[in-house]
């Protein structure tokens, strides 16, 4: 992965923690996810749990900023319930926010080393849909 030069969105990381501390409840919603929209407002959701595999937070995300008629998003985090900090996304969120918004910004890591970096970056190697469809005769 390489570092952006660019700084930590910090009210971004403060809107996932918050959501994480005053919505998420329970073994259903552990995650907390914050976006920040190419207008600058910021999308928050938490994560929809269930043993059949419900879906990350940072997949809910997506369909509220949909909903919200947010079609860009510039970057992105999610943060644990119980004070577990910024958590990485999974590799299906990889490859679905790469699919949505490829020029999305990610922050990652912990522990006071938060940075962020493009999705492209955590993928290597990273497919591409499009590049492997049939072309129609």
């Amino acid at each position: 992965m390489t570092p952006q030069t660019d700084d930590v969105d910090h009210e971004l990381v403060e809107a996932a923690a918050h959501v994480a501390r005053t919505r998420c409840r329970g073994d259903n919603h552990t995650m907390a996810a914050a976006a920040r929209a190419r207008d600058g407002r910021i999308v928050t959701a938490v994560n929809a749990y269930h043993f059949t595999g419900g879906p990350c937070a940072e997949l809910v995300l997506v369909g509220a900023a949909a909903a919200q008629g947010v079609v860009e998003l510039d970057t992105v985090v999610a943060v644990g319930d119980r004070e577990r900090g910024v958590v990485p996304p999974c590799g299906r969120c990889r490859q679905v926010l790469f699919d949505y918004f490829p020029a999305l910004r990610v922050i990652v890591g912990g522990g006071g080393r938060t940075r962020t970096v493009r999705v492209a970056d955590l993928l290597p190697e990273t497919y591409v849909w499009a590049d492997h469809q049939l072309d129609p005769e």
